[in-house]
């Protein structure tokens, strides 16, 4: 996973007056759960923009005056109408605590039904899975190779070393669909 440094400065005032003060200076509130005590502490709004519109996923090593904690991005609340972050929420990460995170698939190799005149289409972009976080990776690649027209890949016939799939076992991650022209064509052939 690619790491991610955030500065941070604790906020005493808490509520929805409170945050509506820090969005009108540029800052968004924040709170980090998972440690000892929940902390709540604000961010700058450009300190964060890589960090949110990024289809990676990251460890973030917060800096929350002079106390340095490792998390990860747990929940961003938008605008409905400007899609401005309003509040995002952290979890803290340890070595030996599993925790959940949803990872990018990202669909390896040239499928039969693709070469056949089907179209793969991908259902689930990304899968959550359970681990410590130093095990999970950017991406979950997974082997289309042998998927057929009309066939689907699901959830429980993958497997990934050192980590839980939560998904459920029948939800089908990718599928290669047939498409009107190898109909037209099957047509023709009979």
């Amino acid at each position: 996973m690619k790491t991610f440094n955030l500065s941070g400065a604790l906020r005493t005032e808490t509520g929805k007056k409170a945050a509506k003060q820090f969005r009108k200076e540029g800052l968004i509130p924040a709170v980090l759960y998972g440690g000892e005590n929940v902390v709540h502490f604000s961010v700058k709004q450009d300190d964060i923009r890589k960090l949110v519109f990024s289809p990676d996923i990251h460890v973030v090593d917060l800096a929350i005056d002079g106390k340095n904690v490792k998390a990860v991005l747990k929940e961003v609340q938008f605008h409905p109408v400007s899609d401005k972050v309003l509040h995002i929420d952290f979890l803290e990460v340890f070595d030996n605590k599993p925790i959940q995170m949803a990872v990018p698939v990202v669909l390896e190799g040239l499928a039969e039904g693709v070469k056949a005149g089907g179209k793969l289409t991908l259902e689930k972009r990304k899968l959550r899975v359970k681990a410590v976080y130093s095990v999970i990776p950017e991406q979950l690649k997974v082997d289309v190779t042998n998927l057929g027209i009309g066939k689907s890949l699901q959830v429980g016939q993958l497997s990934f070393e050192n980590l839980e799939v939560t998904e459920a076992k029948n939800a089908v991650v990718c599928s290669v669909k047939l498409t009107r022209a190898a109909r037209g064509a099957a047509a023709k052939a009979e």
